[in-house]
């Protein structure tokens, strides 16, 4: 495995005291980074085919005050567009509640069950879509694949508004489901192009920020579209949805031409002609990020998968724990945003800190190899999907009114989380502890040796370090 010298980048930029800030980084002792590799900057560089090599450079200074406005420039131009597009998704996938206020199912002669069956057939199908979508996306290039599935879905989420019944129904849930499938993982590959694993959960609060923004603005436009019904012979719901589907085709379009492939590919027609960072701006975005997080000099980002590098990944079992928190971190509060008789448990349960953002990043960060980190967040992803399936099925009808065996589950599966958290940093630790033993008793010529002829990839690599 290629990877790249680091030079400094101890910490991100908010992490420098303001007597520091006019030095430039030059620090090569740096806490908490992915790799060990101070003194052995010779085996640390990316790929000839890697799009930012010709900006890579070892000896690349840069002042941390300079290094925040490029960080700026990249929240304004990548992070708040990129929010946009998951603002869309939601949209789509979410008017479906407004559609039931105004009597969808009465209209199409279905009732609660068909509606359920219908939402379970999403949720499966968004399911198995997640892991070819993300191959795709590493094949294409992220910033091609989003806005093709954006302009994909819009017509099928425009239709609804011509749905007769259940097989309709039922039919367009699950291609949304297909089409939609992959989404977010796609976009948090996209993001640590840009971003190093500092930065990245900030920005992903922000993505997951946009999702909750979306249930209040969609109710907006839901009041008013709704109150189309009854012109040219359509109800409201259908308005609701051809207006909304044709909102996320607008943004998926706009997005093709805008979204750059990387850091350093920013020049287009639409974006100009001298593109949206100057080549000391591409060559501190790309030195920090690699510095940063050497793996990501592994793979161009048009590079796919072998079949041989997938396997490689799912049988990754370091990064089990974490889909074994993907599957349950969340289940005991999406039970009871269906249950208000107990309002103040309800609201400890719904009030709890919500760690998605943490976690995803996580899961890029451990990941080790971006093409880990492609497999890992559709399966991370996937796990959590599964959750909301399994959480659907816990308060049953027979254990009304106030679910009593339903809650005993509940609470089983929170002592199950809090040991799987905490068992989960314990394996993380100790993998970190021997890993540094092992390598802090290995020579300088020894180390060398073992980056020169080792064959371990990724997070098995010796100086490789787990985050927790």
């Amino acid at each position: 495995m290629a990877l790249l010298t680091p030079l400094n980048v101890a910490k991100p930029s908010f992490h420098i005291s303001e007597s520091n800030e006019s030095k430039p980084h030059g620090d090569k002792v740096r806490k908490g980074t992915t790799f060990e590799t101070s003194g052995l900057e010779p085996y640390y560089k990316p790929i000839g085919q890697y799009e930012g090599r010709h900006r890579y450079d070892p000896d690349f200074e840069w002042e941390p005050v300079k290094e925040k406005r490029v960080v700026r420039k990249i929240d304004k131009r990548i992070c708040t567009w990129v929010c946009l597009m998951f603002f869309a998704l939601q949209l789509d996938r979410g008017n479906i509640t407004q559609a039931l206020s105004d009597n969808m199912l009465p209209d199409l002669k279905m009732n609660t069950n068909d509606y359920n069956y219908g939402q379970t057939i999403f949720y499966l199908c968004f399911l198995s879509a997640e892991l070819p979508s993300q191959l795709i996306s590493k094949k294409l290039g992220p910033d091609r694949w989003i806005p093709v599935q954006m302009v994909s879905r819009s017509p099928v989420a425009s239709m609804q508004a011509f749905l007769s019944g259940r097989s309709s129904f039922f039919a367009c849930r699950a291609l949304l489901g297909l089409i939609e499938g992959g989404f977010i993982p796609d976009n948090i590959l996209y993001l640590s192009y840009f971003y190093t694993g500092w930065e990245l959960p900030a920005r992903l609060s922000w993505f997951w920020v946009s999702y909750q923004s979306t249930q209040i603005i969609s109710a907006f436009f839901a009041y008013g579209i709704l109150h189309l019904g009854g012109h040219n012979g359509l109800e409201g719901w259908r308005w609701l949805f051809a207006l909304e589907g044709m909102l996320t085709g607008l943004i998926g379009i706009i997005s093709y031409f805008y979204l750059p492939p990387s850091p350093t590919q920013t020049k287009s027609r639409f974006r100009g002609k001298d593109g949206w960072f100057t080549e000391r701006e591409e060559k501190t975005i790309v030195n920090r990020i690699l510095r940063d997080d050497p793996s990501k000099g592994d793979m161009h980002n048009r590079q796919a998968l072998s079949f041989r590098m997938l396997w490689d990944c799912l049988e990754d079992y370091h990064m089990w724990p974490i889909y074994l928190i993907g599957l349950t971190w969340l289940i005991p509060s999406q039970p009871m945003t269906a249950a208000w008789a107990k309002w103040s448990v309800s609201t400890l349960l719904v009030g709890n800190p919500y760690v998605h953002a943490i976690l995803v990043a996580i899961t890029s960060r451990n990941a080790g190899a971006v093409r880990t980190r492609t497999v890992a967040s559709a399966i991370y992803n996937m796990s959590v999907q599964a959750s909301s399936i399994i959480s659907q099925n816990i308060y049953r009808d027979d254990d009304k009114p106030l679910y009593r065996r339903g809650n005993k589950v509940l609470i089983a599966i929170c002592a199950y989380n809090f040991l799987l958290f905490i068992g989960a940093r314990i394996y993380y630790v100790k993998v970190n502890r021997r890993r540094q033993m092992i390598w802090d008793s290995m020579t300088q010529e020894e180390k060398s040796t073992y980056l020169e002829t080792t064959k371990d990839k990724g997070n098995k690599r010796l100086d490789f370090r787990f985050a927790h």
